[in-house]
């Protein structure tokens, strides 16, 4: 099973990406590749933009990882209770190529966020979008105050707390959501 994943964010410190890796490396005998969105650079979108340049190469090849793809795992960084700027122009890009970004895949959406909100808000908006742009979304969870409940050097949930252990159980139930058509 091909597992897509990424954090919708460029940091190079990414807790959006370290919390979708994790995800994806849950799923016994998964062949996961994480991708990072620096690695898909893009020009800031516009008609004017797309006249002049064309399509997007990046959006292009983020377009054939999805299509080779078995299922995807997605953690949204949020930015002013919205989608990251880098993440939302790639998006952008990719619409103007295949509308179904996610091309009718399996999908998990994350979100996390070192303070209270989890990044609530933005992964509200993206599992209301998700059937119009081709996601069959499986689950989706929110964690809230991820430092509280993950350990990064450890890359795991910490063990001496009952909320990260709930949570722990959480993503391992959407990530089993994830994967169950293909048992």
């Amino acid at each position: 099973m091909k597992i897509i994943a990424f954090g919708a964010s460029t940091s190079s410190s990414s807790i959006n990406k370290t919390l979708a890796s994790y995800a994806a490396h849950q799923v016994a005998g998964g062949d996961v590749e994480v991708l990072d969105l620096n690695d898909f650079p893009a020009a800031i979108f516009s008609e004017d933009s797309e006249k002049t340049l064309g399509q997007c190469e990046s959006a292009q090849r983020l377009l054939a990882k999805i299509g080779r793809a078995d299922a995807i795992i997605v953690s949204f960084a949020e930015h002013n209770g919205s989608y990251t700027a880098a993440y939302k122009n790639l998006f952008d890009w990719a619409t103007r190529i295949e509308r179904n970004v996610f091309q009718n895949k399996p999908a998990l959406y994350l979100a996390t966020s070192p303070g209270p909100g989890g990044a609530k808000t933005v992964l509200a908006s993206a599992v209301a979008s998700a059937p119009h742009f081709g996601a069959q979304l499986k689950a989706s969870l929110s964690i809230a105050s991820f430092y509280d409940v993950f350990d990064v050097q450890n890359n795991d949930f910490k063990h001496d707390n009952s909320q990260s252990i709930e949570l722990k159980k959480q993503l391992q139930q959407a990530v089993g959501d994830l994967v169950a058509e293909f048992k």
